[in-house]
């Protein structure tokens, strides 16, 4: 059964940093697309950031500079370092693997920034 395993939450002032984890089991992970989500409280869920299956990295807008996403699919891993957090960064983060033909969520993990 496939599963993604989001780790690196937590609370954290604005300008501070954390770095999220995401662990795959049971999925050819070298040949997915690798994406964040987030979803802050009473609004949609939106796309983060996303690296390819040949390492190619996108960022929304309004993350650029400050986050940057990287995988290692020796680990079956994928990673986002977010740097100068601020409140508005606020929200579940997920985790997504996307294919033609499939894609999986992870459970998500809270991240907090305080002002």
């Amino acid at each position: 059964q496939v599963q993604l395993v989001e780790s690196g939450g937590g609370s954290v002032q604005s300008g501070g940093s954390l770095r999220l984890s995401c662990a795959a089991t049971d999925i050819i992970f070298s040949i997915y697309a690798m994406n964040w989500y987030r979803q802050a409280p009473g609004k949609q869920r939106d796309w983060v950031a996303g690296i390819t299956s040949s390492g190619s990295a996108n960022y929304v807008e309004s993350v650029k500079g400050r986050f940057t996403i990287s995988r290692d699919n020796d680990k079956e891993t994928v990673y986002l370092q977010m740097n100068r957090l601020k409140p508005e960064d606020t929200a579940v983060y997920y985790c997504n693997a996307a294919r033609n033909g499939g894609t999986y969520w992870g459970q998500g993990t809270q991240v907090t920034v305080s002002s």
